[in-house]
């Protein structure tokens, strides 16, 4: 789950990271209100669940509170469009307003979960205010690492290395080594699953800050968390990533064409990457756990279909704990219920797979049974360019 800039800001307060002074705004009156209690130069930035904001123009400096009014009214309800945002874009619905400080010097922070050695990573690096991908692609060396074990966490020892790696300046190590262990210990208590701070800014006057802040957490530990699961926003969300949360479904929207229903997370990242060796370009992430009964298969053609993109549709389910016979019966009734009207591709392997596949052939429907994964991803991406051929020429 993310939170908007302001959010994490007030969570990693709680932790002494410390961050500017500011308010979050949902109109221009109450942005020129904040400003005039700040007073002097303030920073606008709209508040949406992508980066980049600054270069689509949703960060803006304000000499007055005036000014400050003018800005809040042109960005409040615009379209600010980000590389993070795709080219729809997303609606403002509120700003922050935040004193202005005086920039010495700009560093990144970040901690995410190495997946790979199973424990969190502390980044660090003197090249702060930048796009950390295009760092660590074009001078990997800047970025410095430390993995941290579960017990002691982040070590003095170890946030002092981070902070000499990146060129402090010694009489100031001991603030910044504060400043990190702080937002470790923020980020291991709320069970986060990213912390980035870009850029942890040095001030004129020597003081380290938060200027930028994001913070992503683990769903499966937003029970231990009501108040951080209270602040989700749906409205930055994609809708039908949302309804599929409702059914117990784990859904990603792609921009492809070609549908994809699959048992199992690691089956399915298999299903896209052959969709793509095909020629095709999958429009989800679908997957529908371990028990795909006719219940399940509906309600994910139901959201598959709500995506006007998909042209046709690839079910590729191992009958391991649910038999195959049983998801066939289950697909014919969900397709019927829901009077497909796309192409469907259907791969079945495991138990009963024989019975399995003479249902779905003995249906009436538009099923076409695969040989194979090779033989599915060939035969649905054929059928939805031939489906997209069919709609551009109508």
């Amino acid at each position: 789950m993310k939170v908007h800039e302001y959010q994490a800001k007030v969570i990693l307060a709680k932790y002494n990271v410390k961050v500017p002074r500011g308010e979050v705004a949902y109109t221009k009156e109450e942005a020129r209100d904040i400003a005039k209690q700040l007073g002097g130069l303030v920073v606008v930035k709209a508040q949406i669940h992508a980066g980049g904001r600054g270069k689509g123009g949703g960060v803006k400096l304000a000499k007055s509170p005036e000014e400050t009014e003018d800005i809040a009214d042109k960005m409040l309800g615009s379209r600010l469009v980000t590389h993070q945002t795709g080219p729809e874009g997303r609606i403002v619905k509120r700003v922050l307003v935040e004193e202005g400080l005086r920039i010495k010097n700009e560093y990144y922070l970040g901690i995410v979960i190495d997946r790979a050695a199973s424990k969190p990573v502390f980044m660090a690096s003197r090249a702060g205010g930048m796009e950390i991908e295009k760092v660590a692609e074009e001078t990997p060396e800047l970025i410095l690492k430390e993995h941290i074990e579960s017990s002691p966490g982040l070590t003095p020892f170890q946030a002092r290395k981070l902070a000499f790696g990146m060129g402090l300046p010694p009489l100031l190590v001991n603030q910044a080594c504060g400043f990190l262990m702080a937002l470790y210990k923020a980020f291991e208590a709320t069970d986060a699953s990213l912390a980035e701070i870009n850029p942890f800014l040095l001030t004129e006057d020597e003081k380290f800050y938060a200027l930028d802040a994001k913070l992503n957490f683990d769903d499966n530990a937003l029970y231990r968390h009501p108040d951080i699961k209270e602040l989700r926003d749906l409205d930055e969300e994609e809708p039908l990533e949302i309804e599929a949360s409702k059914h117990g479904l784990n859904y990603i929207k792609l921009e492809g064409n070609v549908g994809c229903m699959v048992n199992g997370a690691g089956l399915a990242m298999a299903t896209m990457d052959i969709i793509k060796l095909a020629g095709g370009s999958p429009a989800n992430f679908l997957d529908v756990g371990g028990g795909a009964n006719a219940e399940q298969v509906k309600n994910a053609f139901t959201i598959i279909l709500s995506d006007p993109n998909v042209k046709a549709v690839l079910i590729n389910i191992f009958g391991g704990i649910m038999r195959c016979d049983i998801v066939a019966q289950g697909v014919v009734e969900a397709a019927k219920a829901i009077q497909l009207k796309v192409p469907v591709v259907v791969r079945l392997e495991g138990t009963n797979v024989e019975r399995g596949q003479e249902i779905l052939r003995t249906s009436g429907l538009r099923l076409t049974v695969a040989k194979g994964m090779k033989d599915a991803a060939e035969k649905v991406v054929t059928l939805a360019k031939e489906s997209k051929d069919r709609k551009t020429k109508g």
